[in-house]
């Protein structure tokens, strides 16, 4: 009687609390109960106190070490032996955590994240190797092109002849101002007027940006011996107020006209001892460096030769120091 009822309330005891019986193993428990059957009824209720007393130490050592999910739970080796019953209720109403529970997770919303992270990164590497690759190529077309412009312009170009003050100039005069240049001479009918009006025009529009730097433009005359100083200084007042009038011996006139590569030729003679001139119609545009940029003929407007010469100015790299 006195077994039955001291293990009946051990075994109720531990079914509601789940904890490990630490130092009251069943065995034992059950020794202790055989050695005390027969006793009267106030040994029996000394010895319940006793078991309810350690059960409770149990109770406080169980509850007091942490819990480890992956570790072996020392709950589940003694409750085995109070069977499944208890080891269920226990764990359900007990334990923190329960091992079938698992938390959501963003693993899949995390591997988008890196793939985008990463593709981006791939993009912008490849993007920037391409564009430095691309810049270096440029940088190497541009020395290049620097290097064939400087063999090119070593006396190339050149021309020693006076203005119409009678103040003698040569091109390294003009170097570091933009030089719009022609060749004609004075008693051109109509063609060189409309030319060295349309000259004027150019240099008064790119003057109406402050940015840009001015435009020297200078008339050269293939007619040396009509167009001396004096008659050159009468002409160009008629044009743009900086228009500068060149001339010289007609040596002087060929070298340049040869330099830069004009064709000019004189024609015949009529009764009033007057004659045309046959020369290459075209308006040169020379840089700060002295160096022949480009050129326009007869069929360019005054607009498009302004644009022209803005982008020059814009894209300009100086070649010597």
């Amino acid at each position: 009687m006195l077994r039955t009822s001291g293990f009946s309330h051990f075994t109720k005891y531990c079914e509601y609390s789940s904890i490990r019986v630490l130092g009251c193993k069943r065995r034992g428990l059950l020794m202790n109960c055989g050695r005390l059957s027969g006793l009267n009824n106030n040994l029996s209720v000394a010895f319940s106190k006793s078991v309810f007393q350690s059960c409770s130490e149990a109770k406080s050592r169980v509850f007091s070490l942490p819990y480890s999910s992956g570790a072996r739970h020392p709950v589940s080796d003694t409750v085995k032996h109070l069977g499944k019953n208890s080891l269920s209720y226990s764990f359900q109403n007990k334990r923190p955590y329960s091992e079938g529970s698992s938390k959501p997770t963003s693993t899949p919303l995390i591997k988008l994240r890196t793939r985008l992270i990463v593709t981006c990164l791939l993009g912008v590497g490849i993007l920037g190797t391409w564009y430095y690759l691309h810049s270096e190529k440029e940088k190497k077309l541009q020395l290049q092109r620097i290097e064939q412009l400087k063999k090119v312009a070593i006396g190339q170009g050149d021309f020693n002849l006076v203005d119409h003050t009678g103040k003698p100039r040569t091109k390294k005069d003009f170097f570091g101002h933009w030089v719009m240049m022609y060749f004609g001479f004075t008693h051109c009918p109509d063609i060189c007027p409309d030319e060295l009006v349309k000259i004027s025009n150019v240099v008064s529009i790119l003057d109406e940006d402050k940015t840009l730097p001015p435009v020297q433009p200078i008339f050269i005359s293939v007619d040396p011996e009509r167009d001396d100083v004096e008659a050159m200084a009468k002409y160009v007042k008629d044009f743009h107020p900086r228009l500068l009038g060149l001339t010289g011996t007609p040596e002087q006139v060929k070298e340049a006209g040869k330099a830069y590569r004009v064709y000019y030729s004189t024609g015949p003679k009529d009764e009033d001892n007057d004659y045309i001139v046959d020369h290459t119609i075209i308006i040169y545009l020379l840089n700060p460096d002295g160096l022949f940029l480009d050129y326009y003929n007869r069929s360019k407007t005054e607009e498009n030769i302004a644009e022209s010469i803005k982008k020059h100015m814009k894209t300009y790299v100086k070649l010597f120091t």
